[in-house]
């Protein structure tokens, strides 16, 4: 789905770009961080007009703080000398940044430069790979997200200077929608809104959220590819308006310890060729529910929608990494009970304590019936989140999966215990190595394949061994004098 004003021809293109000396482009590595840089108007119009410009593998090649993967992977390596990716401009990205005066922006996607094909990580290229194969099956992939963030009183400088240690949050206290609360950074709190919306990254909704200097965001529902995008953009303008006032927003899942950490829940549906809402019942089923339903909690969901969320279940061990890709994205699920993070292969009605909210009448209309993947944190990378959730729902309608398990209102605490309810992986280490299995759901063809488990799986390990050799503060607190 294209922004507002996007162009739809060279000649709108060049006429968008009349009055501008340069434009910013940026991409995304497997981390979910933008990657880009200006480019002079000429340049910029060559490559939209040709078939991209060259942009360095390294950003595949390398890790969130750009130091090289030690082991050879396949896209940027030392044998193939770091080559350069063509990188092709979307210009249905095509935006202007209003705290940088207005320069113009566009996302772009990489490609092999030779077989001219997705690299196998480029988020967005898995993400269209995923909603093509939904087209093709007849359906339109769409979502949401809604991000809980800590901000710290804090800037770049000052975080340095103190060594991450002793951060001041932006308010204190723990106040959940409050109206106070955003007085006190009133200017910040608005601007959030009002900047995200010339920026054409839409908001739903904005609030306090529990917890010292937290808030939380949902961004408004479009197309998977849109949503990603705006997902990835809405961080970029939040952290861009936090260095405007003297605050470091931090979409890390678990800062604290002690208290919640933040999650970035994911909103999925799916439309047919009419628009009509696929996972809804039909209107004659709205008063007792669909007949057939595997269990009460299902009833109230077409029969595509229970496969979707049999198929989302029965793969969701397998794809952990791509909702939970940091060593510290586990810290939240672990004892996630405490603080409403779910960390077993649940789902319910309306449940806020399952990994799956099912959200269907009689709370909502029909047309809004949708599942709210409730396992990924606010450090998720949208891209690689959603295509692992769409691939494996539309796994699960193809293939007309059963539902593994009775929905969490059916199961109790000692089920856990006995292993009746499956746990969810309790550790990057753990969860990459289901996923790198011979035998992972991760690794089939329609759903995330092996180049894409093989390199994004390297790049976890590398993330696990880097934690392996680090010595910790509280591994120096807790031994240097005692043992």
């Amino acid at each position: 789905m294209a922004t507002q004003n996007a162009p739809k021809t060279l000649e709108d293109l060049k006429g968008l770009l009349k009055h501008d000396i340069k434009v910013k482009v940026a991409g995304i590595d497997v981390d979910g961080v933008l990657r880009g840089k200006f480019m002079s108007k000429e340049k910029f119009l060559s490559a939209a007009v040709g078939d991209g410009f060259g942009f360095c593998s390294v950003i595949f090649g390398w890790d969130i703080h750009d130091t090289v993967y030690p082991n050879e992977l396949l896209i940027s390596n030392r044998a193939n000398g770091y080559k350069d990716l063509a990188a092709v401009i979307d210009l249905s990205t095509y935006r202007r940044i209003p705290w940088e005066n207005n320069v113009p922006f566009f996302l772009v996607s990489f490609l092999d430069p030779d077989t001219r094909e997705p690299i196998c990580a480029d988020p967005r290229g898995v993400l269209k790979k995923v909603t093509e194969r939904a087209q093709d099956m007849g359906f339109s992939c769409y979502a949401g997200c809604e991000f809980e963030y800590f901000q710290f009183d804090e800037t770049p400088k000052s975080l340095a200077e103190k060594k991450f240690l002793n951060l001041k949050p932006l308010t204190s206290g723990m106040h959940g929608y409050s109206l106070l609360r955003p007085q006190l950074n009133n200017d910040y709190f608005t601007d959030i809104f009002d900047e995200t919306h010339k920026f054409d990254v839409p908001l739903e909704g904005h609030h306090t959220e529990t917890g010292p200097g937290v808030y939380e965001t949902a961004l408004a529902y479009t197309s998977a590819l849109r949503m990603a995008d705006n997902a990835i953009l809405f961080k970029f303008a939040l952290k861009s308006l936090g260095m405007k006032y003297g605050i470091t927003p931090s979409f890390m899942a678990k800062p604290w310890g002690n208290l919640p950490g933040t999650s970035g829940h994911i909103h999925v549906s799916l439309r047919n060729s009419q628009g009509k809402n696929i996972f809804s019942v039909q209107d004659s089923e709205l008063k007792t529910g669909r007949k057939g339903a595997a269990y009460e909690d299902t009833k109230f969901l077409s029969q595509e929608g229970e496969w979707f969320l049999a198929g989302v279940l029965h793969g969701l061990p397998d794809v952990m990494p791509t909702l939970v890709q940091t060593i510290n994205g586990y810290k939240r699920l672990v004892g996630g009970e405490a603080f409403w993070a779910p960390n077993a292969v649940t789902y319910g009605y309306d449940s806020r304590a399952a990994s799956v909210r099912i959200i269907s009448p009689p709370s909502v209309p029909q047309s809004a019936t949708r599942m709210e993947i409730r396992v990924p944190g606010a450090d998720m990378n949208p891209y690689f989140a959603m295509s692992a959730i769409f691939a494996l729902g539309l796994r699960g309608i193809e293939k007309k999966l059963a539902l593994p398990c009775p929905p969490i209102s059916k199961m109790s605490p000692e089920d856990r215990k006995t292993g009746k309810v499956q746990m969810l992986p309790t550790s990057l280490e753990a969860a990459t190595a289901r996923m790198m299995r011979p035998e992972s759901i991760a690794r089939e063809d329609a759903v995330l394949g092996n180049d894409f488990v093989d390199h994004f799986g390297g790049t976890r390990q590398h993330e696990v061994n880097l934690w392996n050799e680090a010595v910790t503060n509280w591994e120096v607190e807790r031994y240097l004098e005692l043992v």
